[in-house]
């Protein structure tokens, strides 16, 4: 099986990765910093917002099972890309949106996906693309936190409704 990987952050990575995690063709989701200039950032340093890293997750996937266009469609879905620095209640650098790049037709891809995307939101969308440098996995703690942690309270309030959504606009468009 081929692997290809890709790497995006829209808010609270627990968030982003309960999303894919529940995706046909989907291997693994790990999440960990990406974007800022610190080496081995810890989560206590990205909080400081001083890293300039962001929350992220790392997708592993089969292309042949789905497609990063269809990875990057969801995330538009997933969370909202128009907040700088801000999904729900997190705030802070650490929680923007951003797509982190493995190559130029993987920073096409995204930007069309974007452009087309641009018209079901009212405000534009201020979601980085960017080039990715350096991923660091997060501390073991942070994977796969809402398989691992159904009844925490984050997971109850923020995750659960979102992933409801998710589901009923996912229902909403196979019946079309």
């Amino acid at each position: 099986m081929k692997t290809e990987t890709a790497t995006l952050g829209g808010g609270c990575f627990w968030c982003v990765e309960a999303v894919y995690e529940r995706l046909p063709g989907i291997s693994s989701v790990v999440s960990g910093y990406a974007g800022g200039q610190t080496e081995n950032p810890t989560y206590e340093q990205i909080g400081t917002g001083r890293t300039g890293h962001a929350e992220v997750v790392q997708i592993a996937y089969d292309p042949e099972k789905i497609s990063y266009e269809k990875i990057i469609d969801l995330f538009w879905e997933a969370h909202d890309p128009t907040t700088l620095n801000r999904q729900g209640a997190d705030s802070g650098t650490q929680y923007r949106s951003i797509i982190l790049t493995a190559s130029d037709d993987e920073a096409r891809i995204a930007k069309e996906s974007r452009d087309r995307t641009q018209n079901n939101f009212k405000s534009p969308i201020v979601t980085e693309i960017v080039p990715l440098e350096t991923f660091y996995p997060a501390e073991d703690y942070h994977q796969d936190f809402y398989r691992e942690n159904p009844m925490h309270p984050y997971n109850l309030a923020v995750i659960r409704p979102k992933l409801k959504k998710l589901d009923e606009k996912a229902a909403e468009l196979n019946k079309r």
